[in-house]
C-alpha cells in the first residue's frame, strides 16, 4: 500500500473547509502567503528551481541538494535562491508542499474515511495511515526539510496536521485535553521515527500501521476495528 494510492492522484482545486470554524489552521499549508501575488517571471523563476532541485534529487539524493547546486542546475545566481526560499530546509519544505497540499485537500474534503462523511473516529485512523505511507514514500526528503527543533512544531504545515487531529480528537473524547494527545498520536508519525522503525529496526509498514490503530483505541478508549 503507497501513499500514492491511497491519496487521489492528481491534486484538486484547492477546497472550501468543510470542518468546524475553529480550525483555521488547516487553510495554512501551501505556497507562502506571498506566492499568489507572485509576477509571472517570478513564479516561472521559482518553478524551475524547484524542478532543478527535483531533478538532484532524482540523480544524487537530498544530500544533492544544496542551495549552490540548485542555482547552478537552474543557472541561475546563488542569490536568486537565497531569495526565493531562504535557507535550504525552505527550499526542501517548498519541494514537500504539493503533497501536503494533496494530503489537506483529501482531509477536507476528499472522500471517506479520510475526508468528511466517515465517523470521527474512523477519519482519525485513515488519517494517520495516509501520513505514515507519505512519510514512508518521502523519508529521505522529510528528514532533511525538518526544520530546526524552535520552529519544528510551529510551522504551518505542522500546525495544520495537528489541528486537525485536535478537530477530530474533541469529537471522540471530548472531556480529555485533546491538543496534548494530538502531539502524542503526531509523534508516532515523525519521519526521524519512520526512519529508525523501517529502515533500522527493519520493521514492516504493515506492523506501522496496525500500531497506529492500536494507539488511536488506546487514546481514544474505543475498540479497535475487527
Amino acid at each position: 500500500m503507497l501513499y500514492a494510492g491511497f491519496m487521489s492522484s492528481a491534486l484538486p482545486p484547492f477546497p472550501q473547509p468543510q470542518e468546524p470554524l475553529d480550525a483555521p489552521e488547516l487553510l495554512s499549508v501551501g505556497p507562502a502567503p506571498e506566492e499568489p501575488c507572485l509576477r509571472a517571471d517570478a513564479a516561472r523563476n521559482r518553478a524551475r528551481l524547484l524542478e532543478a532541485a527535483a531533478r538532484l534529487i532524482a540523480e544524487h539524493g537530498v544530500a544533492g541538494v544544496t542551495m549552490e547546486a540548485v542555482a547552478a542546475a537552474a543557472q541561475v545566481g546563488k542569490g536568486t535562491v537565497f531569495r526565493r526560499f531562504g535557507d535550504r530546509t525552505g527550499l526542501l519544505m517548498a519541494l514537500l508542499d504539493h503533497s501536503g497540499r494533496q494530503l489537506q485537500a483529501d482531509f477536507l474534503s476528499g472522500p471517506p474515511p479520510l475526508g468528511p462523511g466517515a465517523p470521527p473516529l474512523a477519519r482519525l485512523r485513515a488519517f494517520g495511515v495516509a501520513v505514515l505511507y507519505r512519510s514512508a514514500e518521502q523519508l529521505d526528503l522529510q528528514l532533511a526539510a525538518q526544520a530546526e527543533p524552535d520552529r519544528r512544531f510551529s510551522h504551518p504545515a505542522a500546525r495544520a496536521l495537528r489541528t486537525h487531529v485536535t478537530m477530530l480528537l474533541r469529537q471522540i473524547v471530548p472531556d480529555a485535553d485533546c491538543e496534548l494527545l494530538s502531539h502524542t498520536l503526531m509523534a508516532s508519525l515523525d519521519p526521524a521515527l519512520i526512519h529508525h522503525l523501517t529502515r533500522q529496526c527493519g520493521m514492516p509498514m504493515e506492523r506501522l500501521e496496525a500500531a497506529w490503530i492500536d494507539l488511536v483505541a488506546r487514546t481514544t478508549r474505543t475498540e479497535p476495528p475487527r
